[in-house]
């Protein structure tokens, strides 16, 4: 039997009002929880911003940088290297509150090196830019810091700022420290000037460079020393880069013969005097070599000969002294002795000239003019003096830790093999100094 409801009709009225209701309230709560999971503007900004920087690490993985980003205690001497793993390197940068960093670009696009050492106790951020194998642009970026040394030499150079020299004149350094690692010193080394010379060193702690023949006359020499981050001996490095520039004269040599007893002074390559001279007596002979002018003065002390009371002793003020070596040998004015300049040695190693004579000579020297004995019994001694030139060329390369020659010019030099370089045109006494030119008894000259 069918069931029937027996309630007025106003209840179902009421009840079919209430289910209508309820039917819409269920609709409208639908509608409401879609507009929650809405994204703001600026939560969708977000995202995309996180979306694209994790795309930029990912692309980032093709660039490497060396050293790698937040590095401590880098070393100086490795520079940076930026590598292409995959993709291609187009670009690199480094900024740094110390000296700029170059560097070279591989041919292929797939490294970059640093030029030369980087300074100790420095930051440097490397900014990189290529492309991926997709060819998205692709920036990598890497901020480290270089070691503080605890051991550190320093550097002098003889020469003055814009001073001029004489043509034999070698660039002397002197290091603070024992310097072990010496190949890498000569090789932060640099000059510009037009000519073939090679590093020499005596000892330790002192580096001479010396040109092959003599300066050009009249030219200009740029030195510099990228010392900064150099490694001179295990756990001592340099801390700072050393520069300077000086002049080169005029040409003025001189030659002394202990035979003829007669002096010629060259003026850029010309005969321009010949004076008589009286050099050192057989007990005390002046003694061979190719010296350098060291200092003058007017007048200068004189004492020797033996102690005071003797009969040999002197202790005399002596005019227009140019003096070529350490243990005390001048050309010097010598009125006391001009009976004998010409014909006789009668001094006690120095070499006399007549007054007048002197005084030209002095009036232009200047430090590393070239004078040359010769025919003494007497050999030079080396370090007596600024004896560089005592060496040939092919004994003066064995003194390079490199063992290359420098070849020069007005943009820098390059360390090149000997072998490669053409033969030398110049001659002794006016080019260059001859070969053995400071064993005793020997007067070629070339």
């Amino acid at each position: 039997m069918r069931g029937t409801d027996r309630r007025p009709a106003r209840y179902a009225r009421r009840f079919g009002g209430i289910a209508a209701a309820a039917a819409i309230g269920l609709l409208a709560t639908a509608c409401s929880s879609g507009s929650h999971s809405t994204v703001s503007p600026a939560q969708g900004r977000a995202q995309a911003s996180a979306s694209a920087k994790a795309h930029a690490a990912a692309l980032a993985r093709y660039l490497q940088i060396t050293p790698a980003d937040g590095s401590h205690d880098a070393s100086p001497s490795d520079g940076i290297t930026v590598t292409a793993v995959a993709g291609k390197l187009t670009n690199v940068t480094v900024n740094t509150s110390g000296d700029g960093v170059s560097g070279s670009l591989a041919a292929d696009g797939k490294s970059w090196h640093s030029t030369g050492n980087l300074g100790v106790s420095q930051s440097y951020t490397v900014t990189a830019t290529g492309t991926a194998p997709s060819g998205e642009k692709i920036v990598k970026t890497s901020t480290f810091r270089t070691l503080t040394p605890a051991q550190t030499f320093s550097t002098h150079i003889f020469e003055g700022y814009q001073q001029t020299y004489g043509v034999g004149m070698p660039i002397i350094l002197t290091f603070s420290r024992p310097i072990t690692n010496k190949a890498a010193v000569e090789r932060s080394l640099e000059l510009t000037n037009p000519v073939v010379g090679a590093w020499y060193w005596d000892g330790d702690q002192q580096l001479y460079f010396r040109p092959r023949d003599y300066w050009p006359a009249y030219t200009t020499v740029g030195f510099t020393a990228r010392l900064d981050g150099i490694e001179g001996a295990k756990g001592v490095y340099g801390t700072h880069n050393l520069s300077q520039t000086f002049e080169i004269g005029r040409s003025l040599i001189a030659v002394a013969s202990t035979t003829t007893h007669k002096t010629q002074i060259y003026l850029n390559g010309k005969l321009a005097y010949q004076w008589p001279i009286s050099t050192g007596r057989a007990s005390l002979p002046t003694p061979d070599g190719t010296y350098l002018s060291v200092e003058k003065a007017n007048p200068v002390r004189m004492i020797g000969g033996g102690p005071v009371g003797s009969s040999g002793h002197y202790d005399e003020l002596v005019n227009y002294a140019v003096r070529f070596t350490y243990s005390g040998d001048y050309y010097h004015s010598a009125p006391w002795s001009v009976v004998n300049q010409g014909t006789s040695n009668v001094s006690h190693g120095c070499v006399n000239l007549p007054p007048a004579a002197a005084q030209t000579y002095y009036d232009m020297s200047i430090p590393g003019d070239p004078i040359t004995v010769t025919a003494s019994t007497a050999a030079g001694k080396w370090g007596d003096g600024w004896t560089q030139w005592f060496l040939s060329w092919s004994a003066y390369l064995k003194g390079s830790a490199t063992g290359q020659a420098v070849q020069a010019g007005p943009r820098g030099s390059t360390f090149v093999d000997p072998s490669s370089l053409p033969a030398s045109t110049a001659s002794a006494p006016l080019g260059t100094s001859a070969r053995g030119n400071y064993f005793a008894g020997t007067a070629n000259l070339g």
